[in-house]
């Protein structure tokens, strides 16, 4: 689908229009959502897939009710055992962010995951050198995880924190790792993740991205891209539910890196039971413990809405709903625009500058329009392809420019 250019503030017809002709249209019915609301918060939490609950109920019934400890190997070669879940997901994922299965490892959070690709990169990382290169406005728990570990490490490391803009500046020689988030979690911006890693490897810099506003709301390729290691999250754009299980991906190029928790269920062999451990060959040697059957199996289900989405149809349509939000909204006097017009640097989210964005969100919220806020001034909206239409978006826009009226009276 081509993306519509929308110069002008178009009519409710002509977004009508564009839904019929939307090819990811019958995509909304496969979740659950509330009469009456349009959801603008995917990228805090994604929507209910209407699957995941009968997946859950015989999970809970029949796998857990009625097999007990048998699930955790019965239908292994159907590949439907408890224990091979993290390979399941692992595998779904893979066309997601354009890599293989056998590069990632999924469970743990996305801050766990981090410290493990942190801790990895820079064991791998160029010796002697003592500089991790962030994004000053990175979302703190990257931060934090940056600075816990070097607490860990007695303080070898300087985390230099510079902004985004100026990321190409200071890769030096100095630098062992850059930490980037590859959209920024308040303003949507998005960073270019190929020309970043590719200054990055010229200077001899490890690369870690953070995808967790990325991945399912538009096409992501490491491979492509050479990243070196990536986390992301699986409640946002993948859907997976309230505390859904993170992923890393590890290049296959550093599978040997160190494994900085390493337990039993990344072992070679886990029911070996050896006393000393043996990692796996593959990216599974950085899972720590027991799978979370609960929400890796919700998860499981949820990608499946992936199966037939055409990720740049998917990529289209998150441009033109993002466009057309724009559009309409444009010309209120108290909203400032943060997010990039240049579809190459913006994400699937579009966020304002509001002087009492906190109450304006309160009163979008009692209407119907879900969005959120961030500190301290930004209203959010994050659009997912896959269930906003683009009446969804005409309608939030009216109660957007609605609710800056009525604050300014």
């Amino acid at each position: 689908m081509t993306t519509p250019v929308l110069s002008a503030k178009p009519a409710l017809s002509t977004l009508l229009d564009l839904d019929a002709r939307d090819p990811l249209q019958h995509k909304k019915a496969q979740f659950v959502l509330p009469e009456g609301v349009i959801y603008l918060d995917g990228n805090s939490l994604g929507a209910l897939p209407a699957t995941v609950p009968a997946r859950l109920e015989r999970v809970i019934h029949q796998e857990w009710g009625d097999a007990l400890i048998r699930s955790w190997t019965a239908h292994a070669q159907e590949g439907r055992d408890w224990m091979a879940l993290p390979d399941r997901v692992a595998a779904k994922l893979a066309p997601l962010i354009g890599a293989e299965a056998s590069e990632i490892s999924v469970g743990d959070s996305t801050s766990v995951n981090l410290f493990k690709a942190l801790t990895a990169a820079l064991d791998v990382a160029s010796p002697g050198r003592r500089v991790i290169l962030t994004d000053a406005d990175n979302f703190p728990t990257d931060l934090y995880v940056a600075q816990g570990l070097n607490g860990l490490l007695d303080g070898r490391y300087e985390l230099r924190r510079v902004p985004a803009a100026e990321l190409s500046a200071h890769l030096t020689t100095d630098v062992a790792a850059m930490m980037v988030t590859e959209v920024d979690y308040r303003t949507g911006e998005r960073l270019d993740m190929a020309s970043l890693t590719a200054q990055a490897h010229a200077q001899g810099i490890v690369t870690i991205w953070d995808l967790a506003h990325s991945a399912g709301a538009f096409e992501v390729d490491l491979t492509a891209a050479r990243a070196d290691f990536a986390v992301g999250c699986g409640y946002k754009y993948l859907n997976g539910g309230p505390g859904a299980p993170g992923y890393l991906f590890v290049a296959s190029r550093h599978l040997q890196a160190r494994v900085a928790l390493s337990g039993w269920m990344g072992h070679a062999d886990p029911f070996e039971m050896a006393r000393d451990y043996t990692p796996a060959k593959d990216a599974r040697r950085f899972i720590v413990g027991t799978p979370t059957v609960l929400s890796l199996s919700a998860l499981d289900t949820a990608l499946d809405v992936f199966a037939d989405v055409d990720l740049k149809q998917l990529r289209a349509k998150s441009l033109a709903l993002t466009d057309t939000f724009m559009a309409l909204v444009a010309g209120d006097p108290d909203l400032t625009l943060v997010t990039p017009l240049d579809h190459a640097r913006r994400g699937s989210q579009v966020s304002f500058r509001h002087p009492q964005a906190r109450e304006a969100m309160r009163r979008l919220v009692e209407r119907g329009v879900i969005g959120d806020f961030r500190t301290p001034d930004i209203l959010r909206f994050g659009f997912t392809p896959l269930y906003v239409s683009y009446a969804d978006v005409y309608r939030a826009a009216q109660a957007v420019l609605d609710v800056a009226g009525e604050l300014r009276a």
